[in-house]
């Protein structure tokens, strides 16, 4: 039996690095995002298949399970690429709502539609990606990575009687169209160059480089197989190093 993959938020950003991890790896893998162009391009490059869905609306991540049928392991990757910040007294709340509607509330949408297949078909994997923003004060968008860490924890231990490992990858700097748009924006503000910016980014680095999206691609890979078999209801930083907190 081919093993089966659902990438949300399939259509760029960090996932097509994950999906070309698992088409690598032999793995059947289906992408869906939102918008259905640039998701059927990003398929036929990938090889993979493409279904559309919102991450917003159970209807249709329910209507896209039925489309799919069973898989072995969900990849969800879908968020809102909008940060929220500034000082607590001017914070949009709808906005934030909104944000944890998109990332958070989809995730548990994508995982509430595939873990019954999953159970039937003898268990899985599910790996979120969250970041690294949920371990630091620095923005509140950083409310949503420390949501999906808990509800890691909490579907890892609902879940893992039935087999279906649940894990969270929080990845540090990460090359993607994303991160040199940062850069760009950066430089601007403070009147050097992308270049310099990206070598004060990468000098807090303790591996002195920025990691490319199949990294990510290739723990995914380890956290849905054999080797990976007790790891479950974690989250672990792939950041070279980045993040200095202990964690017991």
């Amino acid at each position: 039996m081919s093993r089966v993959a659902l990438v949300t938020g399939g259509s760029g950003g960090i996932a097509p690095g994950i999906v070309q991890r698992l088409v690598a790896d032999g793995w059947q893998v289906f992408i869906t995002a939102r918008r259905a162009d640039p998701l059927e391009t990003a398929a036929r490059q990938l090889g993979a298949h493409a279904i559309t869905s919102d991450a917003t609306d159970a209807q249709s991540v329910r209507e896209l399970a039925r489309q799919v049928g069973g898989i072995d392991l969900l990849v969800n990757v879908a968020a809102s690429s909008t940060p929220i910040g500034g000082a607590i007294e001017t914070v949009d709340v709808d906005a934030l709502m909104g944000d944890l509607d998109t990332k958070v509330g989809g995730y548990l949408r994508y995982i509430q539609a595939f873990a019954p297949g999953m159970r039937q078909r003898g268990g899985g994997a599910i790996v979120n990606i969250g970041g690294l923003t949920g371990r630091s004060s620095d923005t509140l968008s950083g409310l949503r990575n420390a949501a999906i860490s808990h509800f890691t924890k909490v579907l890892g231990d609902q879940l893992g009687p039935d087999g279906i490992r649940v894990n969270t990858i929080h990845p540090g700097i990460v090359a993607s169209p994303h991160l040199v748009e940062l850069f760009d924006e950066m430089a601007h503000e403070r009147g050097v160059t992308a270049a310099q910016v990206e070598a004060d980014f990468v000098a807090q680095v303790p591996t002195r480089r920025v990691i490319d999206p199949g990294e990510i691609g290739d723990l995914v890979v380890f956290l849905a197989g054999p080797g990976a078999r007790s790891i479950n209801g974690e989250s672990i930083a792939l950041d070279g190093g980045y993040s200095r907190g202990i964690y017991l």
